[in-house]
Protein backbone atom coordinates (compact mmCIF):
# COMPACT_ATOMS: atom_id res chain seq x y z
CA UNK A 1 0.00 0.00 0.00
CA UNK A 2 1.20 3.32 -0.68
CA UNK A 3 1.37 6.06 1.44
CA UNK A 4 -1.50 8.69 0.42
CA UNK A 5 0.38 12.19 -0.21
CA UNK A 6 -0.25 15.26 1.79
CA UNK A 7 -0.57 18.73 0.64
CA UNK A 8 2.15 19.51 2.70
CA UNK A 9 5.87 19.67 2.17
CA UNK A 10 8.94 20.52 4.78
CA UNK A 11 13.17 20.50 4.89
CA UNK A 12 14.98 19.21 7.33
CA UNK A 13 19.13 20.48 7.79
CA UNK A 14 22.41 19.09 8.88
CA UNK A 15 23.82 15.73 8.85
CA UNK A 16 23.23 12.38 7.13
CA UNK A 17 25.88 9.27 8.37
CA UNK A 18 26.64 6.19 8.52
CA UNK A 19 26.17 4.57 12.10
CA UNK A 20 28.57 1.97 12.69
CA UNK A 21 26.60 -0.50 15.05
CA UNK A 22 28.00 -3.43 16.62
CA UNK A 23 25.58 -5.53 14.54
CA UNK A 24 26.76 -3.48 11.27
CA UNK A 25 26.16 -0.43 9.39
CA UNK A 26 22.83 1.83 9.28
CA UNK A 27 21.98 5.39 7.84
CA UNK A 28 21.81 7.60 10.33
CA UNK A 29 21.56 11.53 11.40
CA UNK A 30 18.75 13.09 13.37
CA UNK A 31 17.08 15.18 10.21
CA UNK A 32 17.98 12.27 7.78
CA UNK A 33 15.22 10.53 10.29
CA UNK A 34 13.14 13.09 10.67
CA UNK A 35 13.03 13.11 6.67
CA UNK A 36 12.44 9.77 6.38
CA UNK A 37 9.39 9.34 8.31
CA UNK A 38 8.10 12.33 7.18
CA UNK A 39 8.30 11.30 3.70
CA UNK A 40 6.60 7.38 4.73
CA UNK A 41 3.80 9.37 6.21
CA UNK A 42 3.23 11.28 3.22
CA UNK A 43 4.53 14.69 3.54
CA UNK A 44 7.38 15.18 0.36
CA UNK A 45 10.37 16.26 2.60
CA UNK A 46 14.12 17.37 1.05
CA UNK A 47 17.39 16.93 3.11
CA UNK A 48 19.58 19.49 3.20
CA UNK A 49 23.04 17.87 3.82
CA UNK A 50 26.17 17.45 2.53
CA UNK A 51 28.44 13.76 1.72
CA UNK A 52 31.70 13.21 0.76
CA UNK A 53 32.45 12.12 -3.03
CA UNK A 54 33.79 8.84 -2.31
CA UNK A 55 31.79 4.95 -2.07
CA UNK A 56 29.98 5.79 1.46
CA UNK A 57 28.65 8.83 -0.33
CA UNK A 58 27.77 6.84 -3.15
CA UNK A 59 26.13 4.18 -0.96
CA UNK A 60 24.22 6.69 1.26
CA UNK A 61 22.58 8.43 -2.28
CA UNK A 62 21.54 4.86 -3.44
CA UNK A 63 19.91 3.68 0.35
CA UNK A 64 18.55 7.10 0.53
CA UNK A 65 16.95 6.76 -3.15
CA UNK A 66 15.57 3.23 -1.68
CA UNK A 67 14.01 4.19 1.08
CA UNK A 68 12.03 7.02 -0.83
CA UNK A 69 14.45 10.45 0.79
CA UNK A 70 14.58 13.00 -1.33
CA UNK A 71 18.07 13.53 -2.42
CA UNK A 72 17.98 16.74 -4.85
CA UNK A 73 19.26 18.81 -2.31
CA UNK A 74 22.06 16.65 -1.13
CA UNK A 75 25.89 18.34 -1.81
CA UNK A 76 28.56 16.23 -2.24
CA UNK A 77 32.43 17.42 -1.13
CA UNK A 78 35.32 16.52 -2.29
CA UNK A 79 38.14 17.07 0.40
CA UNK A 80 35.95 16.21 3.46
CA UNK A 81 34.70 12.70 3.75
CA UNK A 82 31.34 11.09 4.38
CA UNK A 83 30.18 10.93 8.03
CA UNK A 84 30.70 7.94 9.95
CA UNK A 85 29.54 7.65 13.83
CA UNK A 86 30.62 4.80 16.33
CA UNK A 87 27.65 3.79 18.01
CA UNK A 88 27.61 2.07 21.70
CA UNK A 89 24.88 0.53 23.47
CA UNK A 90 25.21 1.05 27.61
CA UNK A 91 23.60 -2.00 29.72
CA UNK A 92 20.41 -0.34 29.61
CA UNK A 93 20.58 -0.36 25.67
CA UNK A 94 20.46 3.42 25.61
CA UNK A 95 22.84 4.81 23.01
CA UNK A 96 26.06 7.04 23.02
CA UNK A 97 27.68 8.12 19.97
CA UNK A 98 31.30 8.90 19.17
CA UNK A 99 31.00 11.46 16.09
CA UNK A 100 33.97 11.91 13.74
CA UNK A 101 35.57 15.41 12.81
CA UNK A 102 35.27 17.37 10.79
CA UNK A 103 33.21 15.54 7.65
CA UNK A 104 31.33 16.87 4.67
CA UNK A 105 28.27 17.93 6.69
CA UNK A 106 30.27 20.85 8.20
CA UNK A 107 30.81 22.12 5.35
CA UNK A 108 27.27 22.82 3.83
CA UNK A 109 26.52 25.63 1.50
CA UNK A 110 23.18 27.21 1.23
CA UNK A 111 22.57 28.59 -2.60
CA UNK A 112 19.73 30.23 -4.13
CA UNK A 113 18.52 26.46 -4.85
CA UNK A 114 18.43 25.73 -1.17
CA UNK A 115 17.15 29.17 -0.48
CA UNK A 116 14.00 28.69 -2.84
CA UNK A 117 13.18 24.86 -1.43
CA UNK A 118 13.17 26.57 2.43
CA UNK A 119 10.82 29.48 1.38
CA UNK A 120 7.97 27.14 -0.37
CA UNK A 121 8.66 24.64 2.76
CA UNK A 122 5.51 24.86 5.16
CA UNK A 123 8.50 23.70 7.83
CA UNK A 124 11.87 23.39 8.71
CA UNK A 125 13.20 21.72 10.90
CA UNK A 126 16.97 21.74 12.32
CA UNK A 127 19.50 20.58 15.20
CA UNK A 128 21.86 21.67 17.11
CA UNK A 129 24.74 19.20 15.90
CA UNK A 130 25.04 20.37 12.53
CA UNK A 131 26.15 23.76 13.84
CA UNK A 132 29.58 22.66 15.30
CA UNK A 133 31.44 23.92 12.59
CA UNK A 134 30.92 27.60 11.23
CA UNK A 135 30.62 27.34 7.59
CA UNK A 136 27.28 25.18 7.81
CA UNK A 137 26.22 27.40 10.38
CA UNK A 138 26.50 30.17 8.55
CA UNK A 139 24.29 28.16 5.96
CA UNK A 140 21.54 27.10 8.27
CA UNK A 141 21.43 31.12 9.25
CA UNK A 142 20.66 32.16 5.76
CA UNK A 143 18.17 29.36 5.67
CA UNK A 144 16.85 30.57 8.30
CA UNK A 145 16.01 33.98 7.24
CA UNK A 146 13.75 32.64 4.70
CA UNK A 147 11.87 29.79 6.61
CA UNK A 148 8.50 30.12 7.75
CA UNK A 149 8.12 27.86 10.51
CA UNK A 150 11.44 26.92 12.46
CA UNK A 151 11.51 23.64 14.19
CA UNK A 152 14.58 23.27 16.21
CA UNK A 153 15.41 19.79 17.55
CA UNK A 154 17.57 20.14 20.67
CA UNK A 155 20.63 17.33 20.36
CA UNK A 156 23.38 17.91 22.20
CA UNK A 157 26.39 15.84 21.62
CA UNK A 158 29.47 16.48 23.52
CA UNK A 159 31.87 18.12 23.06
CA UNK A 160 30.00 19.52 19.84
CA UNK A 161 27.77 22.07 22.00
CA UNK A 162 28.15 24.97 24.18
CA UNK A 163 25.44 27.79 25.87
CA UNK A 164 25.90 30.73 23.33
CA UNK A 165 25.26 28.75 20.21
CA UNK A 166 22.37 26.82 21.74
CA UNK A 167 20.90 30.33 22.84
CA UNK A 168 21.51 31.80 19.13
CA UNK A 169 19.76 28.87 17.61
CA UNK A 170 16.59 28.88 20.78
CA UNK A 171 16.09 32.35 19.29
CA UNK A 172 15.59 31.20 15.75
CA UNK A 173 12.49 28.79 16.95
CA UNK A 174 9.02 28.35 16.96
CA UNK A 175 9.13 25.13 17.98
CA UNK A 176 11.81 23.33 20.34
CA UNK A 177 11.43 19.39 21.06
CA UNK A 178 14.12 18.49 23.52
CA UNK A 179 14.83 15.67 25.94
CA UNK A 180 14.74 15.85 30.11
CA UNK A 181 18.65 16.03 29.88
CA UNK A 182 18.96 18.85 27.61
CA UNK A 183 16.25 20.82 29.72
CA UNK A 184 18.16 20.69 32.58
CA UNK A 185 20.99 21.92 30.90
CA UNK A 186 19.16 24.91 29.42
CA UNK A 187 17.58 25.53 33.22
CA UNK A 188 21.34 25.49 34.73
CA UNK A 189 22.53 27.59 31.66
CA UNK A 190 19.73 30.14 32.54
CA UNK A 191 20.17 29.93 36.23
CA UNK A 192 17.19 28.61 37.27
CA UNK A 193 16.59 26.70 40.44
CA UNK A 194 17.23 23.47 40.71
CA UNK A 195 14.15 22.90 42.72
CA UNK A 196 12.37 24.20 40.34
CA UNK A 197 9.69 22.05 38.69
CA UNK A 198 10.31 21.09 34.76
CA UNK A 199 6.39 23.19 34.12
CA UNK A 200 8.44 26.13 35.73
CA UNK A 201 11.67 25.88 33.97
CA UNK A 202 9.33 25.17 30.30
CA UNK A 203 7.89 28.06 31.32
CA UNK A 204 10.50 30.71 31.90
CA UNK A 205 12.13 29.33 29.11
CA UNK A 206 9.65 30.09 26.45
CA UNK A 207 9.44 33.09 28.35
CA UNK A 208 13.28 34.12 27.60
CA UNK A 209 13.40 32.52 23.73
CA UNK A 210 10.19 34.15 22.71
CA UNK A 211 8.83 30.37 21.92
CA UNK A 212 5.87 29.68 20.91
CA UNK A 213 5.67 25.75 21.43
CA UNK A 214 8.11 23.69 23.39
CA UNK A 215 7.98 19.46 23.54
CA UNK A 216 9.91 18.21 25.98
CA UNK A 217 10.05 14.23 26.28
CA UNK A 218 10.71 11.68 28.70
CA UNK A 219 11.47 8.25 27.42
CA UNK A 220 9.26 5.56 28.76
CA UNK A 221 7.56 8.48 30.97
CA UNK A 222 6.04 9.97 27.63
CA UNK A 223 6.17 13.63 26.47
CA UNK A 224 5.19 17.59 27.60
CA UNK A 225 3.51 19.92 24.86
CA UNK A 226 3.75 23.40 25.97
CA UNK A 227 2.09 26.19 23.98
CA UNK A 228 2.84 29.51 24.95
CA UNK A 229 -0.30 31.43 22.86
CA UNK A 230 -3.16 29.19 24.04
CA UNK A 231 -1.58 28.66 27.35
CA UNK A 232 -1.59 24.99 28.14
CA UNK A 233 0.58 22.43 28.69
CA UNK A 234 -0.59 18.62 28.02
CA UNK A 235 1.64 15.03 29.01
CA UNK A 236 1.22 12.23 27.38
CA UNK A 237 2.45 8.92 28.46
CA UNK A 238 4.41 6.57 26.14
CA UNK A 239 2.90 3.27 25.16
CA UNK A 240 4.39 -0.10 26.71
CA UNK A 241 6.42 -2.15 24.55
CA UNK A 242 9.11 -4.33 24.46
CA UNK A 243 12.09 -1.67 23.90
CA UNK A 244 14.39 -3.20 21.02
CA UNK A 245 16.89 -0.37 20.62
CA UNK A 246 15.76 3.46 21.45
CA UNK A 247 18.04 4.96 18.27
CA UNK A 248 15.93 7.61 16.33
CA UNK A 249 12.42 7.41 18.44
CA UNK A 250 12.64 10.62 19.48
CA UNK A 251 13.21 11.35 15.64
CA UNK A 252 10.13 10.00 14.33
CA UNK A 253 8.29 11.31 17.45
CA UNK A 254 8.71 14.81 15.76
CA UNK A 255 8.20 13.87 12.87
CA UNK A 256 4.38 11.86 13.08
CA UNK A 257 4.19 15.17 15.88
CA UNK A 258 4.73 17.72 12.83
CA UNK A 259 2.37 15.47 9.94
CA UNK A 260 -0.42 16.14 12.43
CA UNK A 261 0.53 20.03 13.93
CA UNK A 262 0.88 21.44 10.32
CA UNK A 263 -1.93 19.71 8.81
CA UNK A 264 -4.08 21.79 6.19
CA UNK A 265 -6.92 19.21 5.71
CA UNK A 266 -8.27 19.57 8.80
CA UNK A 267 -7.81 20.44 12.51
CA UNK A 268 -6.25 18.39 14.84
CA UNK A 269 -6.30 18.44 18.73
CA UNK A 270 -3.25 18.24 21.25
CA UNK A 271 -4.41 14.97 21.83
CA UNK A 272 -4.85 13.32 18.63
CA UNK A 273 -1.16 15.03 17.73
CA UNK A 274 0.49 14.00 20.68
CA UNK A 275 -1.17 10.02 20.19
CA UNK A 276 -0.23 9.69 16.54
CA UNK A 277 3.48 10.52 17.94
CA UNK A 278 3.81 7.79 20.53
CA UNK A 279 2.59 6.02 18.58
CA UNK A 280 4.82 6.01 15.62
CA UNK A 281 7.60 6.08 18.44
CA UNK A 282 6.73 3.23 20.04
CA UNK A 283 6.42 0.99 17.11
CA UNK A 284 10.48 2.53 15.94
CA UNK A 285 11.29 1.59 19.38
CA UNK A 286 10.56 -1.75 19.17
CA UNK A 287 11.70 -2.06 15.85
CA UNK A 288 15.54 -2.38 14.73
CA UNK A 289 17.22 0.29 14.11
CA UNK A 290 15.63 4.42 12.98
CA UNK A 291 14.42 3.65 10.00
CA UNK A 292 12.62 0.19 10.27
CA UNK A 293 9.96 -0.34 6.85
CA UNK A 294 6.04 0.65 6.93
CA UNK A 295 3.21 2.56 5.28
CA UNK A 296 0.60 4.49 7.29
CA UNK A 297 -1.88 0.72 7.49
CA UNK A 298 1.21 -0.65 9.75
CA UNK A 299 1.11 2.40 11.89
CA UNK A 300 -2.90 1.84 12.27
CA UNK A 301 -2.22 -1.80 12.46
CA UNK A 302 0.67 -1.22 15.16
CA UNK A 303 -1.49 1.32 17.24
CA UNK A 304 -5.27 -0.77 17.22
CA UNK A 305 -3.47 -4.12 18.11
CA UNK A 306 -1.16 -2.80 21.03
CA UNK A 307 -3.34 0.46 22.17
CA UNK A 308 -7.17 0.11 20.97
CA UNK A 309 -8.20 -2.93 22.19
CA UNK A 310 -7.72 -3.36 25.47
CA UNK A 311 -5.49 -3.30 29.10
CA UNK A 312 -2.94 -0.26 27.00
CA UNK A 313 -5.74 2.21 26.89
CA UNK A 314 -7.37 1.46 30.06
CA UNK A 315 -3.70 2.28 31.76
CA UNK A 316 -3.56 5.82 30.08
Amino acid sequence: MKNEKIALNGICFGEILWDNLPTGRQLGGAPLNVAYHLNRLGIHTDLVTRIGDDQDGDDLVALSQELEVPIRLFQRDAVYPTSTVEVHFNENRDVQYEIVYPVAWDFISAGERERKAVRHADFFVFGSLSTRNEESYNALRTLLAEANYRVLDVNLRAPFYDKERIFELLRYANLVKMNEEELTHIATWLGLPDHQTDQGKVEQIIEFFDLDEVIVTYGAAGAIYYHRIEKFSYHFPAFKVEVRDTIGSGDSFLAAFLSQRCSKDRKVSTEEMLDFAATLSAFVTQSAGACPTYDASTIHRFQWKNFLNGEEVNSR
